[in-house]
């Protein structure tokens, strides 16, 4: 079974949206930072589990605070946890992210969020030179059961220097290269969900040893790692 989530990490979370202000938080400190300890365990599991199978070399659960210095939004307080587990560089590539939110809003996610100009290029050479072994990969039924297909931000028509008429150029015109998994608050809050979550990070790994290698190799296959 393994560790699990507190019960009420949803039902503070939605009173927090509610009463989104400082007074209201310091009155409830207490009992935030009490779910906030049990929330961050639950990333350690997370962590652990993922060090079984993958290495992990950074995890950072994120702040309740908001930075509402450049933001319209002035409410002082997420209404979410969030953490990340960065894989080993620079051999590994690839991230982890769990996002916990009420009202069936909870997801995982894994992939490049803001890959590197230089990573991004290299990447795009790639699909350019052969798009079927990342193709073979995310189309098999056990990998798109789980992730499903790309998600994320792209170019309108080609990036500069590709062909918009390349057969590749669905993959090549995306700017980040991301993986989601919706989770409904039921899911989040059982028995089993510290399970799920691996099994789901597992089962990215494929993709994850694919990148891997392509972001380690230079367009000939030679190895830049020192």
């Amino acid at each position: 079974m393994g560790a699990k989530l507190p019960k009420e990490t949803f039902s503070f979370l939605n009173k927090l949206k509610k009463n989104n202000n400082r007074d209201w938080f310091t009155d409830h400190k207490k009992e935030f930072k009490a779910i906030e300890a049990e929330v961050k365990e639950f990333y350690q599991a997370i962590n652990e589990n993922l060090n079984k199978h993958d290495a992990i070399d950074k995890v950072k659960v994120f702040r309740i605070y908001r930075d509402v210095r450049f933001s319209k939004d002035k409410t002082p307080y997420k209404t979410h946890f969030g953490g990340s587990f960065h894989r080993k560089k620079p051999e590994l590539r690839g991230g982890y992210y769990l996002h916990l939110a009420p009202n069936n809003e909870s997801f995982i996610a894994t992939g490049f969020w803001e890959p590197h100009k230089d990573d991004l290029f290299r990447i795009r050479k790639e699909f350019e030179m052969d798009d079927k072994e990342i193709r073979s990969i995310i189309a098999k039924k056990s990998f798109k059961n789980i992730w499903g297909s790309f998600v994320g931000d792209e170019v309108k028509t080609a990036p500069k220097g590709f062909s918009k008429e390349h057969t590749a150029i669905d993959l090549i015109k995306k700017k980040q290269y991301i993986f989601t998994k919706k989770y409904s608050d039921k899911e989040v809050l059982s028995d089993n969900f510290l399970t799920e979550v691996d099994n789901a990070f597992k089962a990215i790994r494929p993709f994850f040893d694919y990148m891997s290698d392509v972001l380690t190799t230079d367009l000939n296959g030679v190895s830049l790692l020192k």
